[in-house]
């Protein structure tokens, strides 16, 4: 029998050993970052890659990893050990924002004893007065969720506390609480339960996806003085307002249109500062490559990224780029493109006789290797500009490109010529078959007051029905797509010219 108890004393130390060994908790801090690496895509989302050193003990561990973006998305979280990845595992991990704000913690000590401390007015002394306090004065806002995890908060009144028996509406004196209650923290933290079998320092890797940090590309054109060259800089400009800052991290960019999940979420904004980088860069900064049916574009540098800043990177530059100018009159008023294809609207003539007397004037180039270009170039805004007599840069107007691949032609629109007119006017509708057949005849004038001759491109669009033919025409005339086409015309300086087509519709 003494056996037997001995043995069972002695499995049972064994087993006791066991389970305090797999269940020892310590609570761990994570280094700070011994590297980082963002890839942000031009759609408010970022990738973030970093490495942190952590000290565990062989069973389980409470790990904190602080300077966490307070934008992250907790459920898109990775973790592994570089060390050892098979003998570290998270078991459970916590996305802890509930951060330090005066109504929260007003909030923790509702109904529970506080101190006022006042001044004596007469001796001037400090004296203190003890009291339950009843309510803070605040009230979450609801509905709107910020990023930093908690809903903000708004004024609804005076604190009240009860003092001596009495109750006070803005109770005098400062409010002194006991202690910071728990659960409070002042940045956003991650808190892991990581079971491992390997005691020691690991190395590891944790990736997640946060919100906030974004990227998109604007340009700047200088068009030379004849209109025929023009010098194009693209510049990346990257906004970082996850809630932490990034030392001495690798950037990369994702441009295209990646599909996201939609989920509504209220936006808020916050101060940014401007770096300029240096423009004289011997070699591309960044450099470009394929990734998926995306473009992939890599800083050749390390930077840093400080929260609530906004920096901008050189992308691209090219100079001495062919350009040409064109002038376009599309003379059918704005009001009727709404309309295009409408049964309702194909017998009526009296519609379609407002038109547009505006004639744009565009700045065209290709997007080529040979003209110092040729990588795919994000969307983005491009501002021109254009040296006046007095060799002054003026601004002459911009437009935005979208995601455009090498050797694509880019057109942009820069506003309205000042010295070119158009007209245009129905002269003739008439039904040929009731309910079947109409004939409509255009006349359209373009007047050119320059002094120097010009080729303006006139656009037309059949907008009653997709079943239509020029039947008569006096200038020549190309059909660009079914709803479009097109009459090239040469103008010598103070030249008008007048130009007439008719166009039958079936349906």
């Amino acid at each position: 029998m003494k056996k037997f108890d001995a043995l069972l004393i002695s499995v049972m130390c064994v087993l006791m050993s066991r389970w305090c060994e797999t269940s020892a908790q310590t609570n761990t801090p994570a280094s700070n970052r011994q590297s980082v690496d963002l890839t942000i895509y031009n759609a408010n989302l970022a990738l973030v890659r970093e490495e942190r050193t952590i000290d565990l003990l062989k069973g389980l561990n409470r790990v904190v990893i602080p300077d966490i973006p307070a934008t992250i998305d907790g459920t898109s979280l990775h973790f592994s050990s570089l060390t050892d990845p098979a003998a570290v595992k998270v078991l459970e991990q916590n996305y802890q924002y509930d951060l330090i704000h005066q109504a929260k913690l007003m909030e923790k000590y509702v109904g529970k004893e506080v101190e006022f401390i006042r001044t004596d007015n007469e001796s001037k002394k400090d004296y203190t007065v003890k009291g339950k306090l009843l309510a803070t004065g605040w009230q979450p806002q609801p509905g709107y969720n910020s990023y930093a995890g908690g809903a903000p908060y708004y004024a609804t009144g005076q604190m009240i506390a009860e003092i001596n028996g009495k109750i006070e509406i803005g109770p005098g004196g400062r409010l002194i609480l006991p202690s910071l209650p728990e659960g409070l923290i002042l940045k956003p933290q991650l808190e892991w339960l990581v079971n491992t079998t390997k005691a020691g320092q690991h190395k590891t890797e944790i990736s997640y996806l946060a919100n906030q940090l974004t990227w998109s590309c604007n340009y700047v054109a200088l068009l030379s003085s004849k209109d025929t060259e023009i010098d194009l800089t693209g510049w990346v400009t990257v906004t970082n307002n996850s809630g932490t800052t990034f030392k001495n991290a690798g950037l990369k960019l994702v441009a295209g249109d990646v599909n996201l999940v939609k989920e509504p979420q209220a936006g808020y904004a916050l101060g940014k500062s401007m770096r300029m980088m240096d423009e004289a860069q011997a070699a591309p900064q960044f450099q470009q490559k394929e990734l998926f049916e995306y473009k992939l574009y890599s800083l050749q540098r390390k930077t840093d990224l400080g929260n609530n800043e906004t920096k901008q990177i050189e992308l691209t530059s090219a100079k001495n780029v062919l350009s040409k100018k064109v002038f376009i009159y599309d003379g059918l008023s704005d009001q009727w493109r709404y309309w295009y294809n409408n049964y309702s609207y194909r017998a009526q003539g009296s519609f379609v006789q407002e038109s547009n007397k505006k004639v744009g004037v565009f700045v065209t180039f290709k997007n080529e290797e040979k003209a110092g270009l040729g990588i795919a170039l994000p969307k983005g805004k491009v501002r021109v500009y254009k040296q006046d007599d007095d060799g002054k840069e003026q601004f002459i107007g911009e437009d935005e490109i979208d995601h455009t691949p090498k050797d694509e032609e880019i057109k942009l629109y820069l506003g309205n010529a000042f010295d070119i007119v158009g007209e245009r006017a129905q002269k003739d509708f008439r039904v040929v078959v009731s309910g079947h057949v109409v004939d409509e005849t255009f006349e359209i004038k373009v007047r050119n007051h320059k002094s120097e001759p010009i080729e303006v491109f006139i656009y037309e669009h059949p907008w009653r029905w997709n079943e239509w033919d020029i039947t008569k025409s006096s200038a020549s005339w190309e059909k660009v797509d079914q709803s479009t086409i097109k009459f090239p015309i040469k103008l010598k300086k103070d030249e008008e010219k007048t130009i007439t087509y008719t166009i039958r519709y079936n349906w």
